[in-house]
C-alpha cells in the first residue's frame, strides 16, 4: 500500500491516517490538501483505495482548517474525532458523527476537549479514541506552557453518552507520555491506541515532522499510565530515495475484521513537500515486544 492524494501542483498530500471497518468495507480518513480538510477513501483489501470525498470545515469551532481524524463505530454510527488547525495554540478536539461515512453531523458542543492544568498550553490535537471498559478514551497531544515541547494527555467519556463537551473528564494532571529519549527530541504526538488482551498498546510518534519523526510503542494496564516497550523506534525513516526517506510518522493501529493488526503511518520523501500513507502488519504484540512485518523483511535482507 502506498496511498496518495494528488494536488494541483503535482505533489501528493495524505497525512495522519485513521482506519475503521464500516458498512462492509474499510474506510480511511486522513488529512488532505495542506491540513485544510479531511479526506475519505474506501477499500475492500486494505491495499487499493478509492477516494470518496472530503470533509470541509463548516463551523466556527472548526475555523478554516480541520485535520488529524480518529474514528470509531458504535451502534452502527461512525464517530469522528478531529482537530481544528491554524489557530496555534488555540486548536482543540471536535466531534461529528455519520450514518453513511460521508455526510457528518457536527456536535453542537464543539470543541469537546480543551486541556486544563498548568502543565500544558491548553491545546489539544491528534485525537485517537478506544473503547476500554465502560468508557471511551480520547488520547490527545498538547504542548508544555512554553509551547515548545509536545506531549500527551487523555480524557474519558461514558460509552453510553453522546460524547459532547460536558461528557468528557480529563484523566491526567500531567503528561501521560512526554519526550525523554534522544531520538524523541522535543515531541511525542499522534497517539494510536489498541486494546489487546486486556492491555492498552499505544503507538506514538517521536520528534517533530521530518526531524525525522519515528514510531514507538508503550503499554498500559489502565489506559492512563504507560511504559515504553523499548527505547529505540520500531519504525524509522526509509533509505535515501524511498517514499519515507524523511520520516515514518503519525501512526494509526487498527485490528481488521479477520483479526490481523495493521499499523498505518505517513511518510515523506522530500522533507515534507509530499506526503503519502502506507502500512505494515503487526506480527507480534506483547508487553515485552512488538514485531512489525517490514522489520522482519529488513532482518531477512541483512541475513541474505
Amino acid at each position: 500500500m502506498l496511498f496518495k492524494d494528488w494536488q494541483a501542483d503535482g505533489t501528493t498530500y495524505a497525512k495522519d491516517p485513521c482506519v475503521v471497518y464500516f458498512k462492509g468495507c474499510a474506510w480511511l480518513y486522513y488529512s488532505a490538501h495542506g491540513l485544510k480538510e479531511i479526506g475519505i477513501a474506501v477499500s475492500d483489501d486494505y491495499e487499493n483505495w478509492t477516494i470518496k470525498g472530503y470533509i470541509k470545515p463548516e463551523t466556527e469551532a472548526e475555523g478554516h482548517m480541520i485535520c488529524a481524524p480518529a474514528a470509531i463505530v458504535i451502534d452502527d454510527v461512525l464517530h469522528l474525532f478531529y482537530q481544528s488547525y491554524g489557530n496555534f495554540p488555540r486548536d482543540y478536539i471536535c466531534h461529528a458523527w455519520s450514518e453513511d461515512g460521508i455526510v457528518f453531523h457536527r456536535d453542537p458542543t464543539n470543541p469537546i476537549i480543551r486541556p486544563s492544568g498548568e502543565w500544558n498550553a491548553g491545546r489539544a490535537i491528534d485525537a485517537d479514541v478506544i473503547a476500554f471498559g465502560d468508557k471511551l478514551y480520547c488520547y490527545w497531544a498538547s504542548r508544555d506552557p512554553s509551547c515548545e515541547i509536545q506531549l500527551l494527555g487523555v480524557s474519558t467519556a461514558p460509552l453510553d453518552s453522546g460524547f459532547h463537551a460536558q461528557d468528557w473528564t480529563q484523566q491526567c494532571t500531567g503528561p501521560i507520555l512526554q519526550p525523554e529519549l534522544p531520538w524523541e527530541q522535543a515531541c511525542i504526538e499522534a497517539p494510536a491506541a489498541l486494546v489487546h488482551q486486556g492491555k492498552v498498546y499505544m503507538f506514538y510518534a517521536g520528534a517533530y515532522n521530518c526531524c525525522p519523526q519515528q514510531i514507538n510503542c508503550a503499554v498500559s494496564d489502565d489506559g492512563i499510565h504507560f511504559t515504553r516497550i523499548c527505547d529505540q523506534p520500531l519504525q524509522g525513516p526509509g533509505q535515501e530515495g524511498s517514499w519515507n526517506a524523511s520520516e515514518s510518522g503519525h501512526p494509526y493501529v487498527w485490528q481488521a475484521e479477520e483479526g490481523k493488526i495493521h499499523l498505518f503511518y505517513q511518510g515523506s520523501p522530500d522533507q515534507g513537500k509530499s506526503w503519502m500513507i502506507s502500512r505494515v502488519e503487526v506480527l507480534k504484540l506483547s508487553p515485552e515486544q512488538v514485531v512489525l512485518s517490514d522489520m522482519l523483511q529488513e532482518e531477512w535482507r541483512n541475513i541474505t
